[in-house]
């Protein structure tokens, strides 16, 4: 599946990650740099609405690339214990990159940083955790991995509530954000469910051939506007099964719904980048595959103290062209990254042809 039709006939995924970055950026300028005043309008709710969507995304693409590592590793013949060894290290990829992501922030947020910024449960966070959560289902086939990984995400949905219920007073801070739902982290339940999720439909893109792949993805919509009419019909039943549960912290349906809305996006891309868009570059593709650049980057761009003159002082139009310019910072960033070679090449090249030549005898 590394070949280059292969990886052009999975196009749809880093399309769909890239509108996933495209819609974090926006949603991450509006939220630090709107004034207060204009924090109750239309325009901002919207952008903050909408932004909540690419974290769901961006861990269920990590399920989906989890998936294709397992069945790789499967299809090679590496034993039960690699495999699972190998998606561990996966995890210890991720968790690594978050560490090192909280260090850069604290270095330079000095000295209004504190140290218990370090423990901030963030996306990469949860993406490790989930991740080596779920490595042992490297151990089943990957026909019955599709299974598994959706009914771990069911469990984890609807297991998110009694979670919250639970007394947690015991349980240190640091560790509490690693599991219990809040508004302030990215806890296992219910995040982790996206990751469970991404495995199942991971498993199913690699046991679909080539010829199949329509039909997949139309049943991929049709599942997906079921899950958003049939989450938001649940949604709104005046009993629940819970003593107590909230709809934006830690309610199945919503993580149903935006399961559902995830299926749509990937149909969409698919078609688009199959048979309408062309096969030369794609700016959304290259937010895509330059996706964790884009976030580190931009985490520190908009939230450091780098613009500290516009947080919290633009009208929601003025958020709206700052957004503009950082998402073309954030793309030409992206594209010098991915071309890096070539533009350290010209560069050099450049310099030689402009230092000044020396004159025999000189």
């Amino acid at each position: 599946m590394s070949s280059s039709k292969s990886s052009s006939r999975l196009a749809f995924l880093d399309w769909t990650r890239g509108l996933a970055a495209v819609l974090m950026l926006n949603g991450h300028v509006f939220h630090s740099f709107t004034r207060p005043q204009d924090r109750e309008g239309g325009t901002f709710v919207l952008t903050q609405f909408i932004g909540g969507m690419p974290p769901a995304i961006f861990l269920f693409l990590v399920g989906v690339t989890l998936a294709f590592l397992m069945e790789s590793r499967e299809r090679k013949g590496i034993g039960a214990g690699r495999r699972v060894w190998s998606a561990l290290k996966r995890a210890r990829y991720l968790l690594g990159l978050a560490i090192l992501f909280r260090i850069q922030l604290f270095v330079f947020g000095q000295p209004s940083t504190q140290w218990s910024d370090l423990l901030r449960v963030d996306i990469l966070n949860a993406m490790g955790l989930a991740v080596a959560v779920f490595a042992s289902l490297a151990l089943v086939p990957t026909a019955q991995r599709v299974r598994a990984g959706a009914l771990l995400g069911l469990l984890v949905a609807f297991a998110a509530p009694l979670v919250s219920a639970l007394d947690w007073s015991a349980v240190p801070s640091p560790l509490r954000a690693y599991i219990v739902p809040d508004t302030l982290f990215f806890g296992f339940f219910p995040w982790a469910a996206f990751v469970a999720f991404g495995i199942s439909a991971g498993s199913v893109l690699r046991l679909a051939r080539r010829e199949q792949l329509d039909r997949v993805v139309q049943w991929a919509a049709v599942l997906g506007m079921a899950l958003v009419m049939g989450g938001r019909f649940f949604a709104d039943i005046p009993y629940s099964i819970y003593p107590k549960s909230d709809f934006w912290l830690n309610g199945p349906w919503l993580i149903l719904i935006k399961l559902g809305v995830i299926l749509l996006i990937l149909a969409a891309a698919y078609l688009w980048t199959e048979y309408a868009a062309g096969p030369g570059w794609s700016w959304m593709r290259q937010f895509g595959t330059t996706s964790l650049l884009v976030y580190w980057v931009h985490t520190e761009l908009v939230y450091g103290r780098w613009l500290y003159f516009w947080k919290e002082s633009l009208t929601p139009a003025q958020s709206a062209v700052a957004s503009l310019c950082v998402i073309l910072l954030m793309l030409g960033l992206a594209v010098v990254w991915t071309n890096r070679k070539q533009v350290w090449a010209w560069l050099s090249l450049r310099s030689a042809l402009l230092e000044p030549r020396r004159v025999p005898g000189d």
